[in-house]
C-alpha cells in the first residue's frame, strides 16, 4: 500500500491560504476571464477531453450566447470560449454548472487531466476509473485548489503518448502496476494500479509543499535541490525507483478509423472479423478552432454511436464507437465534407498555431492566415506558427517552430530542449511557404 508521503516541509496550502505565488497565477478559467483583444476569454477544463453529447451541447450554447459561436481546443484537450461579454461570467459560470462542467468552483483551474485518447479503444488499457478517481480527488482535496492552472496531472495507458507532454504528475498504466512519474525525470515509481490517483494526488500535494517557498508553478520550476528532495520523499512512500526513460515525441492518433486489436487492420482470414471492427473515428481540427455547425456534427455523431467525444491534446477528437457496417466510413465522409481532418494524406496534417493576430494584442501578425496560406506538401514534422516568443500552446517533442519576429519569420528544428539554428524569413510569403515545406520534409 502507498503511505502517506512525509510531511518533511510546511503544510499544503489551502484553498484560502497564503502564499508568494497567490494572485500571481494569470491562467483563465471559467470563473476568472482573460482579456484579450477579440473579447473575454474562458478556458473549460474537459478532464481526460472526455464529454458526452449532452456536454457537448452546453459548450456550444455557451458559445453561441456569450461569445463568437466557436470552439477552440486546447493543446491539454481543453475547450476555449472567445469573444466573450465583459460581463457574461455569471451566467457563463451558472450555465457549466447545470451542465456538471464545473464541479467544484474552488477548483476548476486545477482540473488539469489529459489521458490517452485512444485508450480502450484499440487493445489498450481504459482508464475511466483512473480518470474520474482523480478528478474527484483533485475536487475534494483543499489543498489541491492552489495547484496553478498549468500544473498538469497525465493518465498514460502504457503507449507513452500523453507520457511524452512532460506533465507534473504522470501515471501509466502497466499491467496491473501503475508507474508514477514525477515531472520530466526517467524514473518512475511502482505501485498497484487501484492505487494511482490516490498517488497522484499526494505527488501534487507534496508538490505544493515543497513549491510555498519557491514560488514555483510547476515541478519543473523547483530549483534542483528542492525537487530532489520532493522526489525522495515521494519515493519514501512509493518505494524504489524503476529505471523507464520518458518518450520525446508523442505518437498522436492518426485521422481515420481506428479498429482493434492495436489499430492493425490487417489480419488473417480467422481474425479478419475483429480486426475490421471500427471501435473508434478520429478527426484532426485545422488549427483547433470549430465552427458551431462542425461541433454540432461531431456531437451529433457521438450521439449515434459511441455516446461520447474525446478532444485530444494535439487538438482533434475521437469519437469512439463501436460503428456499424458502413457506419464509419458515411461518419468520416460526412465530416470530411464540413471541413475536418479525417485522414493522415491531408495537407492540414500536423499544422498549429496560436491565435495570432488580431485576437492577441502581443502576436506580431495574423499567424493562422500565414499558416493557411503555406499549407503544402504533408510533412514528416509537425509544424507550429506562433505569433511571438511565448509561443503559447506549442507542441512537445520533435517540431517545426515558425515565429514571428520584428526582423521576419524565424524557423527553427525543435527537438526536446535542443533548438537547430534557425534560418528567417523577411516578408516573402512564397519563401516562407518553401523554408517551412522543407523543414519538415
Amino acid at each position: 500500500m502507498l503511505a502517506a508521503m512525509p510531511d518533511s516541509a510546511p503544510s499544503p496550502v489551502s484553498a484560502g491560504g497564503a502564499s508568494p505565488r497567490a494572485g500571481g497565477d494569470a491562467c483563465p478559467g471559467t470563473l476568472r476571464l482573460h482579456r484579450a483583444d477579440d473579447g473575454a476569454l474562458a478556458r473549460v477544463r474537459i478532464p481526460g477531453g472526455v464529454l458526452d453529447p449532452d456536454r457537448a451541447d452546453a459548450l456550444l450554447v455557451a458559445a453561441e450566447r456569450f461569445g463568437d459561436g466557436e470552439l477552440h481546443l486546447t493543446s491539454r484537450g481543453n475547450v476555449q470560449l472567445r469573444g466573450l461579454g465583459t460581463e457574461c461570467g455569471g451566467g457563463l459560470a451558472a450555465l457549466l454548472t447545470d451542465a456538471g462542467l464545473l464541479p467544484s468552483a474552488a477548483h476548476e483551474r486545477a482540473r488539469n487531466i489529459v489521458a490517452s485518447p485512444l485508450a480502450g479503444l484499440d487493445g489498450s488499457p481504459a482508464l475511466g476509473p483512473w480518470l474520474t478517481g482523480l478528478d474527484g480527488l483533485v475536487c475534494g482535496s483543499p489543498a489541491a485548489a492552489s495547484l496553478s492552472g498549468r500544473f498538469l496531472f497525465a493518465l498514460d495507458d502504457g503507449r507513452g503518448d500523453v507520457d511524452a507532454l512532460g506533465a507534473d504528475v504522470t501515471l501509466i498504466a502497466e499491467g496491473t502496476s501503475c508507474l508514477l512519474r514525477i515531472g520530466a525525470r526517467d524514473e518512475v515509481f511502482r505501485i498497484p494500479a487501484g492505487e494511482g490517483p490516490r498517488a497522484a494526488l499526494l505527488a501534487a500535494e507534496a508538490f505544493l509543499r515543497a513549491a510555498r517557498d519557491s514560488g514555483a508553478w510547476r515541478v519543473k520550476d523547483l530549483p534542483d535541490d528542492v525537487r530532489a528532495e520532493l522526489v525522495h520523499a515521494i519515493g519514501s512512500a512509493a518505494g524504489n525507483p524503476v529505471h523507464r526513460p520518458r518518450p520525446r515525441t508523442a505518437k498522436t492518433p492518426d485521422p481515420g478509423a481506428v479498429t482493434e486489436p492495436h489499430g492493425n487492420a490487417a489480419a488473417t482470414a480467422a481474425t479478419a472479423t475483429a480486426a475490421t471492427t471500427t471501435t473508434a473515428i478520429c478527426v484532426d481540427v485545422p488549427l483547433g478552432q470549430l465552427t458551431p455547425a462542425q461541433w454540432q456534427l461531431l456531437t451529433d455523431t457521438a450521439r449515434r454511436y459511441g455516446n461520447e467525444l474525446r478532444l485530444t491534446p494535439w487538438r482533434g477528437i475521437v469519437v469512439p464507437g463501436p460503428f456499424d457496417e458502413g457506419g464509419a466510413a458515411e461518419a468520416l465522409r460526412n465530416l470530411a465534407a464540413a471541413g475536418l481532418v479525417t485522414t493522415p494524406e491531408s495537407p492540414w496534417t500536423g499544422v498549429g498555431a496560436c491565435i495570432g493576430h488580431p485576437g492577441c494584442a502581443k502576436s506580431l501578425s495574423d499567424v493562422r492566415a500565414e499558416a493557411g496560406a503555406a499549407v503544402g506538401p504533408v510533412g514528416r514534422l509537425p509544424v507550429y506558427w506562433s505569433g511571438c516568443e511565448r509561443r503559447c500552446g506549442h507542441p512537445h517533442g520533435e517540431w517545426i517552430d515558425v515565429v514571428v519576429t520584428p526582423g521576419g519569420h524565424r524557423i527553427s528544428h525543435v527537438r526536446g530542449e535542443r533548438r537547430d539554428p534557425p534560418a528567417t524569413v523577411r516578408n516573402d510569403p512564397a519563401a516562407l511557404a518553401a523554408t517551412v515545406a522543407a523543414a519538415r520534409a
